[in-house]
């Protein structure tokens, strides 16, 4: 049987920790030889599981990129000590993942790759692959990324340089290391970022879309006494759910929307820090970020539409578990959005058109949410998870 090795910048947490263990766990149980090699954080510690440098080597990698904006060209001895682990290792097959976050050198990866020539997967879960700083630009339009960056106007944002900008360097260098790999297959969650990886130096190599998966187990219609609880007993509530609430998820939108809506609609926004929270109107109820799936899944029931006015996405998966939970979504055609929906479980609206939003949200409303949740929860099947990493097992049988 294969022996896998996946590469990613954290091992069990955050969307793509999960989306690696989640993989692994399938690898093991169907026989397979599976190890995951992570960056700087585990929720898992075996022989299996396998520490990139340490937490000095990401803080002088995290100094590198803050100065000179040089990020994923530091960890050079972490590199170094890491591959001669994966020599011995000796895998059929490298999955890799985020390979930024501040815990690699991609030349000296890219260089082991090309000489190695073993089969090689690479899921890209945001943009920064393509790009000479940035791993989003949809939010400011930017499409340097296409023929070459510099004058980055996205220097401050992840990966965050405050002194330098070294973006038209870093897309050469990239352009150079990421390329020439003789087998390699790039796996996108979403058609949209397939289409963009096609339009880059990266679109040598086959793509193939691999929608990201979600525990269905977990994420269903679940009782609570959640409104009960904040007394929305006759309430309808339009929720929100993120990891990070800024202006790129749509926070301001749901402070707009907060000024228009009835006496009888709440708003209820999870995933909020406390100085957010001291903040809002009173018909915006504010909830801090739960790790706890089923809590989730609970406040998802509760609620009568799921609004995600986001202006950057890749996927959108908060709209897949809320559909899971039988809710009808509305969201902001940014991104990957819009594959996500069909018109009997949701509706997807024109970035940033207020108007439209609001329209959006009185068409639930009249049609209440039964209407919409039998086939809310039909759409989300296509999401399970078990179903979705398999096709990366599949992946794994095929490639050469």
């Amino acid at each position: 049987m294969k022996k896998i090795l996946q590469i990613n910048s954290v091992c069990g947490i955050g969307s793509t920790g999960r989306i690696a263990t989640d993989i692994h766990q399938l690898l093991l149980e169907q026989g397979y030889d599976s190890y995951i090699a992570y960056g700087r954080d585990s929720t898992i510690q075996d022989e299996k599981i396998i520490r990139i440098g340490t937490k000095y080597d990401n803080y002088a990698h995290v100094a590198l990129t803050r100065i000179y904006d040089q990020h994923g060209f530091g960890s050079k001895k972490a590199t170094k000590d890491f591959i001669k682990k994966v020599e011995k290792l000796n895998p059929d097959i490298i999955h890799l993942h985020n390979i930024h976050g501040y815990y690699i050198n991609i030349e000296m990866l890219f260089d082991y790759l090309k000489e190695a020539n073993k089969p090689v997967i690479w899921t890209l879960h945001d943009c920064w692959a393509i790009t000479g700083h940035c791993a989003h630009f949809d939010y400011i339009q930017c499409r340097k990324w296409q023929t070459g960056c510099g004058y980055c106007p996205q220097t401050s944002s992840y990966p965050s340089s405050y002194i330098y900008d070294n973006s038209s360097e870093n897309y050469i260098k990239k352009q150079e290391t990421f390329t020439g790999v003789k087998s390699l297959t790039i796996a996108t969650p979403s058609k949209w970022l397939a289409n963009l990886v096609k339009d880059s130096f990266l679109g040598e190599y086959p793509i193939k879309v691999i929608n990201n998966g979600i525990d269905l187990t977990a994420f269903k219609p679940t009782k609570s006494d959640f409104r009960k609880t904040f007394n929305l007993e006759d309430k309808f509530i339009i929720l929100g759910v993120a990891n990070v609430w800024n202006a790129k998820k749509g926070f301001d939108y749901f402070i707009e929307l907060s000024k228009g809506i009835s006496l009888n609609t709440v708003i209820v926004l999870v995933g909020l820090t406390p100085k957010q929270m001291e903040k809002l109107p009173k018909n915006i109820i504010g909830i801090r970020n739960t790790r706890d799936v089923q809590e989730l899944a609970k406040i998802y029931s509760a609620a009568d539409v799921f609004v995600n006015p986001t202006l950057e996405e890749v996927m959108g998966t908060t709209n897949i578990e809320a559909l899971a939970c039988g809710i009808p979504v509305i969201t902001f055609d940014a991104g990957g959005c819009s594959e996500n929906l069909n018109d009997q479980c949701g509706i997807v609206v024109e970035k940033e058109n207020m108007g439209a939003l609001n329209k959006a949200i009185e068409t639930i409303y009249n049609n209440g949410k039964s209407l919409y949740m039998h086939h809310c929860i039909k759409r989300a099947k296509l999401y399970k998870k078990e179903d979705r990493f398999n096709e990366y097992i599949s992946t794994y049988t095929n490639v050469t």
